[in-house]
């Protein structure tokens, strides 16, 4: 059992794990492989399990990256996913493996990625990367942390850029995304319906450029929603969930 790594001539005909046999999310994946390519230019690498499974990891150049992060010399780790019974049989070590060593001979400096203060949905476990020798390098409200694995003492501590305002001036509901994700744009349509049904103003913003994402109004540019200009959360969530947060949201008004 090995990986495979994604390229610009191969992408368009292999499977890249996300959204894995999901018909409904085909166009949102399509749109996802379109992203992956432009970032090759740019130095993103994917790989996955040379297998029809949810295992894989996407990164590319800290500086290169669509968040709101400073870190001059760094990896950036976009996504790290082992699901199902694929997990607790190393491949999650083994993916970072393959990016420690990346940077490495890139003559980086180390690895970052963004993860939760606890357990969250579509966000990575902490202990995960503790247990990696990740250490904590800085927070940022309400809910998110850097983490970072250094192999050169002398290099800066990464951060999150200081002038981000996780909020937005719109009234109701607001969500900013990038192709990123298949789930971030494959669900915008179901939450615009809920939206709309309670006569909710609804919003979305598409982030199209690495100078947008890294001046977002959200940490992680992926799916950030807010309600009423306050941040709510990052998880992309079905019609259902969304349906019983907004009743909440409105009945608090």
């Amino acid at each position: 059992m090995g990986y495979t790594q994604m390229t610009k001539s191969t992408i368009e005909t292999e499977h890249i794990c996300c959204a894995l046999g999901a018909k409904q999310y085909e166009d949102a994946v399509s749109e996802k492989k379109r992203w992956l390519a432009e970032r090759m230019d740019e130095g993103l690498v994917f790989y996955r399990l040379d297998e029809r499974a949810k295992v894989f990891i996407e990164y590319l150049p800290a500086q290169m990256a669509w968040v709101p992060i400073q870190a001059p010399n760094y990896m950036y780790i976009n996504c790290l996913w082992v699901s199902g019974r694929y997990k607790n049989n190393g491949h999650a070590k083994q993916l970072l493996d393959y990016c420690k060593e990346d940077a490495i001979n890139r003559g980086m400096d180390g690895i970052v990625h963004i993860v939760g203060k606890k357990k969250y949905p579509y966000l990575s476990d902490k202990r995960f990367f503790e247990h990696m020798g990740f250490e904590l390098i800085d927070q940022a409200e309400p809910y998110f942390q850097l983490m970072a694995l250094k192999w050169n003492e002398q290099a800066v501590d990464p951060s999150f850029k200081k002038n981000v305002e996780v909020s937005c001036r719109n009234e109701g509901i607001s969500i900013y995304y990038t192709a990123q994700c298949p789930f971030a744009v494959g669900i915008l349509e179901d939450l615009r319906k809920v939206a709309e049904s309670k006569n909710a103003p609804f919003h979305t913003y598409r982030i199209t450029t690495k100078e947008e994402a890294q001046n977002a109004p959200t940490i992680w540019t992926t799916f950030g929603m807010f309600y009423n200009g306050k941040f709510i959360t990052h998880e992309m969530m079905s019609s259902n969930k969304f349906e019983k947060l907004l009743t909440k949201l409105l009945s608090a008004e």
